[in-house]
């Protein structure tokens, strides 16, 4: 049973550190002068990105055996997955959660909120749909290449990992030059470390970033250990634990992002997050992972890789179609039940 309070105290405590990050990383973009959308895509995708990059690292880097180098190739490929289709599909299911609430408090025009509600327009809750379009084409053609690279084998292979992180420093330039005009933080709600300051000191927000980032790291570690041990108790194969629940474990951070960000009506910060994590997950595991092992690619990676594809075409159909919206987007999540359908026979 420890292990089970474990897994649910972690998860709280990833929600607890979430709500005090994206409050600090608000403030952060503010200092830095970057544009609302930046903060997202780069600021609060790199520190979420963070405990799954890592598992990457170490796996590959410092791993001896090839079932170690193995579980870092798994992570590079698990994540994309879990951000396309779970973190998506929950972004969904919390705009639909949000909207009804909004309409209740319409209809009910003395409760707290009510007035505002019968303004909101679904279009304003999402923000601009062209530039997510714009990033989920391009997360599209570099993970193509990246699944390619994983079906082949050639002399100077290996050295195209250098290429993956040109692409993302390419990206992270681009983000943070078009990222918007930064506010002045009127709008912004105060620093929790520093409730009663309108502004708070840089020091404070700088401090309440780092240590959120420190306590999600190790908690989303605890979450990975606690499913590890789990998995056999509960006669899962290590490929499912591997495959279907360590990378959720790891993404919790973007999903737990995600259902603050749309709670607080920010879901355009929500999608940018989500699309920029996608990009650093598409990128530098990618870029580590064909410097570090063979990257070849078995049944079950080249299966991930598809449904990955699969959930961006639907999400790219949707965006061209003008139907992007909380009831379709909340579909995404599907491709993953797809997904761990698929693995049954292969795991047979």
């Amino acid at each position: 049973m420890i292990h089970f309070v474990l897994l649910i105290v972690c998860a709280a405590v990833i929600y607890l550190a979430c709500e005090w990050f994206v409050n600090a990383v608000e403030w952060l973009g503010q200092r830095l002068k970057v544009g609302p959308l930046a903060v997202g895509t780069i600021l609060a995708a790199f520190g979420t990105a963070l405990p799954e990059s890592v598992v990457t690292f170490v796996a590959v880097v410092f791993g001896t055996s090839d079932a170690q180098k193995d579980i870092g190739v798994g992570a590079a490929m698990g994540g994309p997955l879990a951000l396309a289709t779970v973190a998506y599909g929950v972004t969904g299911w919390m705009m639909l959660a949000r909207r009804r609430r909004l309409r209740a408090n319409a209809a009910v025009p003395a409760r707290v909120g009510g007035p505002e509600a019968a303004t909101v327009r679904p279009e304003d809750e999402v923000g601009d749909l062209g530039k997510l379009a714009r990033d989920q084409r391009w997360f599209l053609a570099i993970f193509v290449v990246k699944v390619a690279l994983g079906l082949v084998a050639f002399a100077i292979k290996p050295w195209l990992g250098l290429l993956f992180f040109a692409a993302y420093a390419v990206y992270f330039w681009r983000e943070i030059r078009g990222g918007g005009e930064h506010g002045d933080g009127a709008d912004l709600a105060p620093l929790l470390l520093q409730r009663r300051r309108a502004v708070p000191a840089t020091w404070a927000v700088i401090i309440q970033t780092l240590v959120t980032l420190a306590v999600i790291f190790a908690a989303s570690q605890l979450f990975v250990h606690q499913l590890d041990t789990i998995g056999p108790m509960l006669g899962l194969p290590a490929a499912v634990t591997a495959l279907l629940l360590s990378p959720i474990a790891t993404e919790l951070p973007e999903i737990m992002n995600a259902v603050i960000w749309v709670r607080q009506g920010k879901t355009s910060l929500a999608l940018a997050n989500i699309s920029g994590a996608m990009m650093i997950q598409a990128t530098v595991p990618s870029g580590l992972g064909l410097l570090f092992t063979p990257w070849r690619f078995d049944t079950a990676l080249l299966i991930s890789g598809i449904a990955t594809m699969i959930a961006i075409v639907y999400l790219l159909a949707l965006l061209r179609a003008g139907k992007f919206n909380a009831k379709t987007l909340s579909v995404a999540g599907v491709f993953y039940l797809a997904f761990a359908a698929s693995l049954i026979p292969v795991l047979a």
